[in-house]
């Protein structure tokens, strides 16, 4: 049903438009608890086997939703409800803004893709700490992406995260820093190992006892990711998220400026996993985002060495009871293999 609605009516429309009237009604079921606590008992992942446990978080489900969509904290129980494992909110920046000028979302339906390039649009840190504070009707895990203000200048970024690691570290079950968007300028700059470590440095200073991650670009060198494994490893970090979108235009027919996310980033991401795990080990959790569409996906990167693994473009395209239908499958397929937990497939042919 939902494939033919988004065919023959979401597809014509706006995408951002559309985006905006989901989160307005996703915030909406967000103020009605009890309608919150059935989609959960409905949607919500059961089984004992998808339990996992990372640098110290219990997760309901290894499958979560990734940052970008719910950028202002405005919805992370209502997208729990749908099934998710946990919802990584933002980008969030230290300081309100309205990111770059529409048009800034577009959808590649023929190539099950999305080139965005909305540039950390947010209300900022202080808004969404608001939202974080709220009680929570249902067991949620909600991870916090933060990112730079684009006004303030690459010399003070440092200054910049710590700032919103301050307000949100303590509201947040983990917090990642994002230097790998394509639409902020010279944000990607920052991932530089040299310029990178003295950022990380204080953040995870700012954190105190919060996990922090890093959130890396798929078009790094091979020997950039691993510099950065090394650097992660070496200041304690508790994982790598890997990848954000791509500036790559390889597989598509648009030209449209951005980040492209969806199945044309599926080959590359988990070339990136790989190597991260044959560099970092286990040291490292790893998780995986980038071209995850269905239960295949999810059930080889969690092979390759994911601990965790992410998803949003699949979202668009499948609808509000992907989520939901992806950790049943993968229940099943664990259980015809013989295992008893998710835990025993991680890094199996990594």
């Amino acid at each position: 049903m939902y494939r033919l609605v988004f065919t023959q009516v979401l597809s014509r429309l706006d995408a951002e438009t559309v985006h905006h009237v989901t989160i307005r009604l996703l915030r909406l079921l967000g103020m009605f608890p009890p309608l919150v606590r059935l989609l959960h008992r409905l949607l919500a992942p059961r089984a004992e086997s998808l339990r996992v446990q990372a640098f110290g978080v219990h997760f309901a489900s290894p499958f979560g939703l990734a940052a970008g969509f719910d950028k202002d904290a405005g919805c992370a129980e209502p997208l729990t409800a749908l099934g998710f494992g946990y919802v990584e909110v933002g980008t969030i920046t230290a300081h309100a803004q309205p990111g770059n000028p529409r048009p800034r979302l577009f959808r590649l339906p023929e190539s099950r893709a999305i080139i965005n390039r909305m540039g950390f649009n947010n209300a900022g840190a202080a808004a969404a700490a608001k939202r974080l504070r709220r009680v929570r009707h249902i067991p949620a895990v909600v991870g916090v992406n933060i990112g730079k203000t684009k006004i303030v200048p690459e010399s003070e970024a440092a200054r910049d995260y710590v700032d919103s690691a301050r307000r949100l570290a303590p509201l947040a079950d983990y917090l990642v820093v994002n230097v790998s968007s394509p639409n902020t300028p010279g944000l990607r700059d920052l991932q530089a190992v040299d310029r990178l470590r003295p950022l990380l440095s204080a953040v995870k200073e700012a954190a105190g006892r919060t996990p922090l991650l890093v959130k890396i670009a798929p078009d790094l060198a091979d020997e950039d990711v691993d510099a950065v494994a090394e650097l992660a490893t070496d200041l304690g970090l508790a994982g790598v998220i890997a990848t954000n979108t791509t500036i790559s235009r390889e597989g598509v027919a648009s030209t449209e400026a951005g980040g492209l996310s969806g199945q044309p980033l599926k080959a590359r991401s988990l070339e990136v996993l790989r190597r991260l795990r044959q560099k970092a080990g286990d040291r490292l959790t790893l998780v995986s985002v980038g071209g995850v569409e269905d239960v295949d996906d999810v059930w080889e990167r969690l092979l390759a060495g994911a601990t965790l693994v992410q998803g949003y473009t699949g979202l668009i395209y499948e609808g509000p009871l992907w989520p939901s239908r992806i950790n049943r499958q993968l229940a099943r397929r664990l259980r015809r293999h013989g295992y008893r937990s998710v835990g025993e497939i991680v890094g199996r042919t990594a």
